[in-house]
């Protein structure tokens, strides 16, 4: 089973322009809890490092580009993410690393829980301990 679970977003829009909605429970899996984005990256520089024990989080790419590892312990998978109109479902328990930012990258993320320290496993081998105990 791929850890990559896309959430391609209806683009509703006309002349002017075009628009993506986010709404909890319909186009996003979860009560939408907190929002937070990445921007200004210095070039070279990863993120992430991280995992969650319960969080579930949908990131979304909303201008440039970045890649996105993610590991359950067992397999890694990369992807690009360079469109507003697609979202990445990043489940609990799946490690995860932010590559690669252009100049111009905006990653927004929606996360299922307001931000608790608690919840992060921030060694790797401590994650696969977990993951695979």
């Amino acid at each position: 089973m791929s850890l990559v679970k896309w959430i391609d977003f209806q683009v509703l829009g006309d002349a002017r322009g075009s628009l993506v909605a986010l709404e909890r429970e319909h186009n996003v899996p979860f009560e939408i809890r907190r929002v937070y984005f990445i921007y200004n990256t210095a070039e070279g520089v990863s993120r992430g490092y991280h995992a969650h024990r319960k969080l579930r989080q949908v990131a979304v790419c909303v201008a440039g580009s970045c890649t996105m590892v993610l590991d359950d312990g067992h397999k890694r998978e990369e992807v690009v993410m360079d469109t507003p109109t697609r979202g990445l479902l990043i489940e609990d328990l799946v490690w995860r690393e932010m590559h690669h930012f252009s100049d111009d990258c905006v990653l927004m993320v929606l996360a299922s829980e307001l931000y608790d320290e608690a919840d992060y496993i921030r060694d790797y081998q401590k994650f696969v301990t977990e993951r695979c105990k």
